[in-house]
């Protein structure tokens, strides 16, 4: 019989993570004592930091990689469990009165452990991804039940390798009914599988129990799988009392942690970008005060999150009174716009000032950018799915904004809505973290539009 050693995989994550805990405490100890406190004692800190890290980890199991592989959900769970560690350390310090602890060590270790368990955990899934994809470290699975359904899943099994799933056998509801138990029992048991699916229409309660009374009898994952077809949907399940119910979205929503880890981004980010750049920001408003009459900031009323109005800021790009005849789109040979005003807005640096509406909680780093309700009125009449970005806060910049740029009419404006869609519905630190370096790449080679 072949060893599983895919059954090793967690323990050598919790341990594999547990070093890099401390190769982080001691580059953290390092930074601390060489540039910031050369009388630091770290003992009781270590001691501290790793015995939270084995509590909080075992308890949130942030080391088992499950199937199918998806980066951003395990990532997201390590987050969580930093965050309860940062939150346990920094009470046992409080109440302890453990104040030796420099400030600086606490910082420089929560911040090398986070990236380099970032790269640790991508060299871990790429590793998986691809052994999986050369035919290693499968998973047997049967499939049992309505035969179209099956088709779809096991199709589906084949167009994504990564899963790491081999399909051995099908046993379909006729076979079922004609089987006596204890044939389908054993025919069960015979295919040897690690997990089996149950691809259903209808299903008797009676032989859905004894399949998971089977599972449990011999540590076989019973998985349903429904005739529902989901588009651009999403499915949870709901407990009520022993009634699972399939609860249905257009968008996953924004769970509370996810929430919390981007305006704790936003903040960060934006107290970076303000302070490293203070001296930029006083350069581009003497340039902009000197190159054309008029104020150095620019700032408008636009619609963010649920309706709300909110004043935008930017570095004025355009000649003063530019849109006295009423709101207008800009274009690329907008007579509007200033000598200066072009560079600004083909770096993107007239977006800066934003960072304040970042700061005050009225804008996102990365989001849909905001628009005017003039505009907005009209884009819902023709694309009605307009209403669903208004569910989150607007952003600095944008997916829509990096890959297709400043919108000159309605037509441009609903193309640029689709990005915006995409991203309402994939929002993570990683797909934030991408945005971000291509927005700096389109300033950095002057093609904003």
């Amino acid at each position: 019989m072949a060893i599983r050693y895919s059954k090793f995989l967690p323990a050598i994550t919790f341990i594999s993570d547990l070093i890099v805990l401390n190769i982080s405490l001691q580059c953290a100890h390092s930074l601390a004592f060489k540039y910031y406190s050369p009388e630091i004692h770290s003992v009781n800190f270590i001691l501290l930091v790793n015995l939270v890290w084995v509590s909080i980890t075992t308890l949130t199991k942030n080391y088992v990689i499950q199937r199918p592989l998806v980066l951003s959900d395990n990532i997201n769970r390590f987050l969580s469990s930093l965050l309860y560690h940062l939150l346990v350390v920094l009470g046992v310090i409080y109440f302890f009165k453990l104040y030796e602890i420099s400030r600086w060590e606490l910082f420089f270790t929560y911040n090398v452990f986070f990236f380099l368990t970032i790269i640790h955990r991508s060299v871990v899934f790429f590793t998986l991804d691809y052994i999986r994809k050369k035919g290693y470290n499968k998973r047997h699975v049967l499939v049992i039940g309505d035969e179209d359904i099956a088709n779809r899943l096991i199709s589906s099994f084949a167009r994504h390798p990564e899963y790491g799933y081999y399909f051995t056998d099908f046993i379909s509801e006729e076979m079922i009914k004609d089987y006596p138990e204890s044939v389908l029992m054993e025919k069960l048991i015979s295919g040897n599988p690690d997990e089996i699916f149950v691809c259903y229409k209808y299903l008797h309660p009676a032989l859905l129990q004894k399949l998971v009374d089977f599972g449990d009898q011999n540590a076989i994952k019973i998985k349903l799988v429904s005739d529902l077809v989901l588009n651009n949907s999403y499915a949870s399940i709901v407990n009520y009392a022993n009634l699972p119910v399939i609860q249905l979205s257009s968008d996953p929503g924004l769970s509370l942690k996810v929430k919390f880890f981007k305006r704790s981004f936003d903040i960060v980010f934006s107290i970076s970008v303000m302070t490293v750049g203070f001296p930029v920001f006083v350069l581009l408003i003497l340039v902009t005060r000197l190159t054309s009459k008029g104020p150095a900031f620019y700032k408008q009323v636009r619609i963010g999150k649920n309706h709300k109005p909110f004043t935008i800021y930017k570095f004025r790009s355009m000649y003063v009174n530019a849109e006295a005849a009423g709101p207008q789109l800009s274009s690329e040979s907008d007579p509007r716009i200033t000598a200066w005003g072009r560079v600004l807005r083909r770096s993107r640096l007239d977006e800066l000032p934003q960072f304040w509406n970042v700061l005050k909680g009225e804008m996102s780093v990365v989001g849909p950018r905001p628009e005017r309700q003039y505009f907005i009125e009209q884009l819902i009449e023709k694309s009605p799915s307009y209403k669903k970005l208004l569910r989150i806060k607007p952003g600095l910049t944008s997916i829509g904004q990096v890959a297709y740029g400043y919108a000159e009419n309605l037509d441009q404006m609903q193309n640029r809505l689709r990005y915006d869609l995409i991203y309402l519905n994939n929002i993570n630190f990683n797909s934030d973290m991408g945005i971000i370096l291509k927005t700096i790449r389109v300033m950095v080679q002057l093609k904003g539009k």
